[in-house]
């Protein structure tokens, strides 16, 4: 019988860089008491499948190898049909089951697999999961062989099952399918630390203090002790050591008088590590780790305070799924995500719409200093009683999962844009609160008057302007998005309205300190039903494209930073003098900087001087400015520069062509070096640019590709650029050495890259 699930042992997921990379050398962790086996290479993927393919005998040497995480079919960017990945397939690991793991629990763990999961060990099968975005495991101890090989296969049903969330009714996003994150085998004591939740006690006050509460799994005899450990990398702050008494449902240890501990807060997010080790009364011993911040982050009815001080809250919502895999994506590629919308964008807060993410893309927000609001599956149906539980079931595991990270700020517990139903959400969020009384619960709706049973009101409001709040803690959620759609190549008009759209809200956010802020829809374009969208299957509703390349529109993202931190300047329109509306535009168009003052050249004069437009923008600490093209001489056309200064200096200059031409291809890759596992990726990006480097809106072209070198392309090739641009993805194969890309364009030539991959060791099960 399944022991529970939402328990995975985080070994790859908690520790620093460093430390996870050395023990990825030896193949597996050996913490104390404990080995953790990654098994993610080596198994073989049958496709689709009839259900009940486990009572069937049969060869399965021919199937693909695979590694995870993995996509059960590749598809096109775009213009696909969704049925195509909704199927059951077959996946099958032979592992050896080491003589030394006898007398000791064996589990496996899959962090997640889209959408029910058979799971069968030698011919024994366990009872279905149901649910493609939360962590689930079995236990094999029973069922093993050991000395000898063992078969684990997974029988799973990517169709869109109306008694799982978040299924039963519509849905503007795509749930590809696959074992899309990773699995592992956990070896552990009889009696061992299942989770540990770890709660920073007055984080603001001179006498901190750290409460732990432990899980543990199996029986506890007389002598058993936990000990906890506060460590800052492997130097020991402070540790507490208890005795336990009996057998209890959890273990409560208080680490008092921490002294002078460093907060984690935006600008410098402190991480901490947590060991606890138990020892056992039958000479047995375990250890967990897991990793923490000293923050205290609450929403109030002056909006929101991170460690006391009031934040602004800026951010948008992000759909972890790619072009061509779905979610099939690595760590390196989740992470970049996260990166991407802290470093690029100078987001403070990610919203991950519309179900818990992949547990990389929080450890990055954790490492960068990203504020999460994370919630369960879910997109405006409730189903029934049966289907309610599992909901419930996705608040448990979400939270016992993720309670530890710093950066989560909010608990969503309501399905997204639901209706009210008074029974189901008393439900999550009595026991969001009863796992992790640190934190907020909050619940995205879209009508002002349903019924609060969380603590904070997150309102998805798509008019403007906004409506006021109307609770005491209130934060938007979603605006924008698919009210004003904008593709990267729209005409200039349309591209800067949309610049306008999303910048007036933060405005309007930044107006009344009773909007703790606001999260726009939303961070990048994403793959939908054909029934969403603009009929290609891609909702146009990002600031990014789905490639991740930025529209104009960003740049009203990453132009609200301090010019310390990076000075912005960025035009909000496409420069051409005939794309214009029946309205005649294009007129008066956006730029986006944190300039104090910008200086325009048109044909090497100086034409206008522009100061932000702090009438209309009152309340923005960095409005856009607006310049009039219609007070520009554009007979003949030419380049255009501006120039931002700072306190008088020059600090930016941004140039634009007036050329109107094609004038160079770029191969840009967002790493140089990767892991040689056959499943590290990273991003390649392909732009058509002008003279001085931006991406030409309307270029197309198609380019192709070859690859020489232990890699393989992920993506179209030939590609055929959209909006100047696009991108494959290149994955590594098991082996070291160097990747040849070289791009061929019909017009501008070729272009190459170079990746090294590393030697990776292999699994040693």
């Amino acid at each position: 019988m399944r022991r529970g699930t939402g328990q995975l042992d985080r070994r790859t997921f908690i520790l620093g860089a460093s430390t996870a990379a050395a023990l990825a050398q030896q193949g597996a962790s050996s913490e104390a008491g404990r080995q953790v086996y990654e098994l993610n290479r080596g198994w073989r993927y049958g496709g689709k499948v009839q259900p009940g393919f486990f009572a069937l005998d049969f060869d399965d040497s021919k199937w693909e190898s695979v590694t995870l995480p993995h996509a059960n079919v590749l598809l096109p960017w775009h213009s696909f049909d969704e049925k195509d990945f909704q199927f059951v397939s077959a996946y099958r690991r032979r592992f050896r089951a080491l003589p030394e793991w006898q007398g000791k629990r064996v589990f496996v763990d899959f962090a997640g697999a889209m959408t029910a999961s058979l799971v069968a060990i030698n011919g024994h099968r366990f009872e279905e999961y149901k649910g493609g975005y939360t962590p689930f495991r079995f236990e094999l101890t029973g069922h093993l062989k050991y000395g000898g090989d063992n078969v684990l296969a997974v029988e799973l049903d990517s169709t869109e099952r109306k008694d799982i969330p978040p299924f039963g009714g519509n849905i503007d996003y795509l749930t590809f399918g696959g074992i899309y994150r990773d699995v592992q085998l956990r070896v552990v004591p009889k009696t061992f630390i299942e989770n540990a939740y770890v709660k920073p006690v007055r984080p603001l006050e001179d006498n901190r203090a750290l409460a732990v509460r432990c899980y543990l799994n199996g029986p506890v005899s007389g002598g058993t002790t936990i000990t906890v450990e506060l460590r800052d990398g492997v130097r020991v702050l402070k540790g507490h050591k208890v005795a336990l008494s009996g057998a209890a449902e959890f273990h409560d240890v208080t680490v008092e008088a921490l002294g002078a501990v460093e907060l984690w807060d935006l600008k410098r997010p402190k991480l901490y590590d947590v060991v606890i080790k138990l020892a056992n009364g039958d000479g047995s011993t375990d250890e967990y780790r897991t990793r923490i911040g000293f923050r205290e982050a609450r929403f109030t009815p002056a909006g929101f305070r991170l460690n006391g001080a009031p934040v602004k809250l800026r951010g948008l919502n992000r759909h972890q799924t790619y072009p061509y895999v779905g979610g099939a994506m690595p760590a390196r590629v989740q992470r970049r995500d996260a990166w991407i919308l802290k470093k690029e964008l100078h987001c403070n807060i990610v919203r991950t719409s519309h179900y818990p993410q992949a547990v990389e893309f929080l450890d990055a927000c954790d490492e960068l200093g990203l504020l999460v609001l994370e919630e369960i599956p879910g997109w405006q149906h409730i189903g029934d009683k049966a289907w309610q539980d599992i909901a419930v079931r996705n608040v448990g595991e979400m939270i016992r999962r993720d309670w530890n990270h710093p950066s989560i700020v909010l608990w969503g517990v309501r399905i997204n844009e639901s209706d009210d139903n008074h029974e189901f959400y008393t439900r999550t969020n009595a026991l969001a609160r009863s796992l992790d009384d640190a934190r907020q619960t909050g619940g995205i709706r879209y009508k002002q008057d349903s019924e609060l049973l969380e603590d904070v009101f997150t309102m998805n409001d798509f008019g403007f302007p906004l409506k006021p709040p109307n609770h005491p803690l209130y934060l938007n959620t979603e605006f924008n998005g698919h009210m004003f759609s904008t593709k990267r190549f729209d005409n200039i008009t349309r591209v800067a309205e949309h610049v306008v759209r999303h910048a007036r809200v933060h405005d309007q956010l930044a107006s009344d300190d009773r909007y703790a802020g606001g999260i726009g829809w939303c961070a990048f374009d994403y793959n939908t039903h054909s029934n969403f969208g603009s009929g290609d299957h891609i909702c146009y509703h990002g600031v990014s494209d789905i490639f991740r390349v930025p529209k104009p529109a960003a740049y009203v993202y990453k132009s609200q930073c301090d010019p310390e931190e990076d000075v912005v300047l960025e035009a909000g329109f496409f420069w051409s003098s005939g794309d214009k509306s029946e309205a005649g535009g294009p007129g008066v168009v956006p730029i986006l900087s944190n300039c104090d003052r910008l200086k325009v050249y048109f044909a090497g004069a100086l034409k206008q001087e522009l100061e932000p437009d702090r009438k209309t923008f009152r309340h923005l600490k960095y409005p856009p400015f607006f310049m009039d093209l219609g007070n520009l001489p554009l007979d003949p056309w030419g380049d255009l520069k501006i120039e931002g200064y700072l306190k008088g200096k020059l600090a930016k200059t941004l140039t634009l062509s007036g050329s109107g031409k094609d004038a160079d291809l770029k191969v840009v890759a967002d790493d140089a070096e990767l892991d040689g596992d056959g499943r590290d990726a990273t991003r390649v990006v392909l732009m058509t640019t002008d003279e001085y480097g931006n991406i030409r809106p309307f270029a197309t072209g198609a380019v192709t590709l070859s690859l020489t070198g232990p890699g393989e392309i992920v993506g179209e090739n030939p590609f055929a650029l959209a909006g100047g641009c696009g991108a494959i993805w290149i994955r590594a194969k098991e082996e070291a050495g160097t990747v040849k890309l070289t791009a061929a364009h019909p017009y501008l030539g070729r272009r190459s890259i170079e990746i090294r991959v590393r030697a990776a060791p292999a699994e040693p099960v």
